[in-house]
């Protein structure tokens, strides 16, 4: 009698540790940008308004850090939480206008703050916008 041999089962090939290694720390040097719509730097001044925790009323004049078209981040001292709705007034360059002094006026809901700064004491603040907006020239502004 002759034995029929059966082919052995080899387990798959694994991957090198070293090379493991390295494809992790390639992957987490790549930085990851989730958002879905372009993010400008763009300093322009703002005037915020809004409601602190407790009801107050606080107005606050920052910088615009960054702009999308669906949201903004700026810091400010106010200590706003999450959910707080905020107003802003932002001036906009003559450029823009076509030599108009223009103001966008948009509302907005805190999605995110990141830790006070340690030297300037201000919050972090990501504001998602509402969807209504207005443009507002110097001549309106004043009726």
């Amino acid at each position: 009698m002759t034995k029929k041999s059966t082919p052995k089962k080899t387990a798959p090939k694994k991957a090198s540790h070293k090379k493991t290694l390295k494809k992790a720390r390639d992957a987490a040097s790549i930085e990851v940008n989730r958002r879905r719509e372009w993010r400008f730097d763009l300093p322009l001044p703002v005037k915020i308004e809004g409601k602190l925790p407790r009801g107050k009323i606080f107005k606050e004049s920052t910088k615009i850090e960054n702009i999308s078209s669906k949201g903004v981040y700026f810091s400010l001292d106010s200590g706003v939480i999450i959910g707080s709705k905020l107003n802003l007034v932002i001036d906009m360059p003559k450029e823009l206008g076509g030599g108009k002094k223009l103001k966008l006026c948009l509302g907005g809901l805190t999605v995110r703050l990141e830790e006070l700064d340690k030297k300037t004491k201000k919050q972090g603040v990501a504001l998602r916008f509402h969807k209504n907006y207005k443009i507002l020239t110097k001549d309106l502004e004043k009726k």
